[in-house]
């Protein structure tokens, strides 16, 4: 059995999270790949995580890379949120709601990011990206 639902909505979030990492989806994922690619070359230790349609790219705030339409993510209560954004219910209790639904990986950390309407669930990446495997990568 299970309890009422509760709908997800977004408030705007004074002062914005540190950005930890920026997500693209659709048509964006091929700017921020090409973005990523060249922070990487740069010296840039960044973790990358991909998907059918999604790219999640993660570092130090000053080395994420920029494209049009992404999604800056900062680290609210082990969820990676919008940085100009919380959420009600709290990130906290949204936590706590959807781990018994993940799949658990002991040998590596899970990382949930909410994008939007979407909640985005991969495995955290546990070394830098290699520029050379993002070739790949469009959307």
């Amino acid at each position: 059995m299970s309890g009422p639902a509760a709908q997800l909505r977004w408030l705007r979030r004074e002062p914005p999270l540190a950005p930890s990492a920026v997500a693209a989806q659709g048509d964006a994922v091929a700017a921020l790949t090409s973005a990523t690619r060249g922070r990487l070359r740069a010296g840039a230790e960044l973790r990358v995580s991909t998907g059918p349609g999604w790219l999640l790219v993660l570092g130090d705030g000053a080395d994420l890379p920029w494209a049009d339409h992404v999604t800056y993510l900062g680290w609210d209560d082990g969820l990676l949120m919008p940085t100009t954004r919380a959420c009600s219910p709290s990130a906290d209790l949204l936590r706590a709601a959807l781990l018994p639904h993940l799949p658990a990986d002991p040998d590596r950390g899970t990382v949930i990011a909410l994008i939007g309407s979407d909640v985005l669930v991969t495995a955290l990446p546990n070394r830098p990206a290699d520029p050379d495997k993002l070739v790949g990568v469009t959307r």
